[in-house]
């Protein structure tokens, strides 16, 4: 018994040990005073929300199933030009990315899902047409897509990226004002 117990308190020291060492390999390697204090809150900010009202827009899609921004402003009446960008590597038939702008009282969730079996038309289901107000073509990775449309109504627009299981994280708001 003495025996058990002198190799079940051996084997949780060497346990603890390497975790022990791992967890300060990791920590020296992780602080970076330099680069993590400055760059990452302003790096957020600025990713997520669009600061400024303009009627000229760009818009990233990544690899990560993200949108480099999840608010636009823009003013009402005038023409908007939106260039979407895909900065991902990934070829479109794995992680294509579009931008699709719905008219507002469009169930988001029932559109995605028609959308997942909307193929041929890049995911843009015919049977819901009349909720899209514009959309880009489904680009893949370095490819890019620009559309022009006007929205003379102020107001809250949703965007999505209409690839199969990707409306859960790509997704965002134009703000019409």
């Amino acid at each position: 018994m003495k025996r058990s117990i002198s190799i079940s308190t051996l084997l949780f020291a060497v346990v603890f040990a390497l975790s022990s060492c791992g967890g300060n390999a990791d920590k020296s390697q992780a602080v970076d005073p330099a680069k993590e204090t400055t760059t990452e809150p302003v790096q957020e900010e600025s990713s997520n929300v669009s600061p400024e009202t303009s009627n000229a827009l760009t818009l990233e899609g990544n690899d990560q199933m993200q949108y480099d921004k999840t608010e636009l402003r823009v003013k009402a009446g005038e023409t908007i030009t939106l260039v979407f960008k895909h900065t991902g590597k990934m070829e479109k038939t794995a992680m294509g990315h579009n931008f699709v702008l719905l008219k507002p009282g469009t169930d988001l969730n029932a559109f995605a899902q028609k959308a997942m079996t909307a193929k041929d038309s890049d995911y843009i289901p015919k049977s819901e047409s009349t909720s899209v107000i514009a959309h880009t073509k489904l680009i893949g990775g370095g490819e890019s897509d620009t559309i022009e449309f006007t929205i003379t109504e102020k107001g809250t627009y949703d965007y999505i990226c209409s690839f199969p299981g990707h409306f859960s994280m790509m997704k965002g708001q134009l703000i019409v004002e």
